[in-house]
């Protein structure tokens, strides 16, 4: 090649990757301050430690002091301290499910004054739609009815005032076939109509790999004053659930979990209003107190809930041009009962005086029941319950 030729060859390809680089900047721009306001966000919500306990299955759990977690930077909450634990628990409560996390078991719990609050990462955050759905379930889900690929088989009752509700339910690990999709197995307390006014709050269990990077089941809460807008979050993704214990941490794995044909491990969920102050309390088990809901995050629930739901849900998001595999529950249908069959026992509501009352008038919805059904009984030592559930996909699921 002669030297001319190669001078030329030289502006050629300076020339291309100048323009290539014209042409990037705009990208490379966007990606720069996205970047910036991922880490402007987990400085918000990744609040100082005092003690940094590493998980086996990854997780990091920081102890924060507990006046110092995010709900505390509600206007309502700055300057003030997690309320002391109501006197009275709903009458008639029973010992129910306990629920371990690996973190606590391979390294202690956190100091007395802070709570165990699952760290945040950089990765966890660019997973989200945006910064700003970060921590949000999709906008537009609702629970009467299948909408925005959302798909339930719940149980639930409405028609009264009702104050609280309490169940047990196994835990599974099951198959969540896209990373924007999850399945999960809760109880809701509802108020509101299902517009843009709807108030929920939710706890139970869930897979979810875009929140949590991973296929692990692992303890939620949740909540939401309109619907899913723009108000309410996962867990302390946000101001407002107050977390009061320092041996559970929300967010963190449950181990062990249910197998099929195998032992069966279940979790004593229960979520009642305090008479006294209004707030909606979170209990697990026997009667270990997560913490509390302040009414004043809501409009509907500031009085009662007039529904409660138990049950599964998943996203089906289509991806492929069919329905989705991820699988509720346990991956299989009511029918196959214990053992094989996810299943809520002990299902009760709170009435107005302040007791645990078992259902009435209990009813069944699944939006699909070729890929998730449900199924309702009762017996003396399980009281109200129901198994639920699905594959997804299947022969008569397309």
């Amino acid at each position: 090649m002669s030297f001319q030729s190669q001078i030329t060859l030289t502006f050629v390809c300076t020339m291309f990757l100048f323009v290539h680089m014209l042409e990037s900047a705009p990208a490379n721009k966007t990606s720069f301050n996205h970047l910036k306001q991922v880490r402007l966000h987990l400085n918000k919500i990744n609040k100082p430690s005092v003690k940094t306990i590493q998980s086996p299955d990854g997780d990091m759990i920081d102890c924060v002091v507990s006046h110092l977690q995010p709900a505390f930077d509600h206007p309502k909450l700055r300057g003030q301290r997690p309320l002391e634990p109501p006197l009275e628990r709903p009458q008639g409560y029973n010992s129910s499910g306990e629920m371990s996390q690996l973190w606590a078991e391979s390294n202690g719990f956190c100091p007395e004054g802070t709570v165990p609050i699952r760290r945040t990462s950089e990765d966890d955050v660019l997973r989200a739609s945006s910064v700003r759905r970060f921590g949000r379930k999709i906008k537009g889900a609702r629970h009467d009815t299948m909408t925005g690929g959302h798909e339930h088989a719940v149980a639930f009752v409405n028609g009264d005032q009702y104050y609280g509700a309490k169940a047990s339910m196994n835990v599974w690990t099951p198959e969540v076939t896209n990373p924007n999709e999850f399945s999960l197995s809760q109880l809701w307390v509802i108020s509101g109509s299902f517009g843009n006014d709807l108030n929920t709050i939710e706890a139970g269990w869930q897979v979810s790999p875009e929140l949590y990077g991973d296929g692990y089941p692992r303890f939620f809460t949740y909540w939401t004053t309109d619907a899913y807008q723009a108000t309410g979050c996962y867990n302390l993704l946000c101001s407002g659930f107050v977390q009061t214990n320092n041996k559970i941490a929300i967010g963190a794995a449950i181990s062990p979990r249910s197998s099929y044909n195998g032992k069966q491990f279940d979790i004593g969920i229960m979520i009642w209003k305090d008479p006294k102050h209004g707030h909606w309390w979170l209990q697990l088990g026997s009667g270990v107190l997560i913490g509390y809901w302040p009414s004043f995050l809501f409009s509907h629930l500031q009085q009662h809930a007039s529904m409660v739901q138990f049950g599964g849900e998943i996203v089906n998001s289509q991806s492929r041009g069919y329905h989705t595999n991820t699988q509720m529950g346990s991956g299989h249908f009511a029918d196959e009962g214990f053992g094989k069959a996810a299943y809520f026992r002990n299902l009760q509501v709170v009435d107005w005086d302040n007791n645990l009352l078992p259902l009435s008038n209990l009813h069944l919805l699944a939006d699909h029941p070729n890929c998730y059904d449900i199924k309702a009984g009762k017996n003396n030592a399980w009281g109200n319950y129901i198994y639920y559930g699905g594959p997804g996909r299947n022969a008569g699921c397309q």
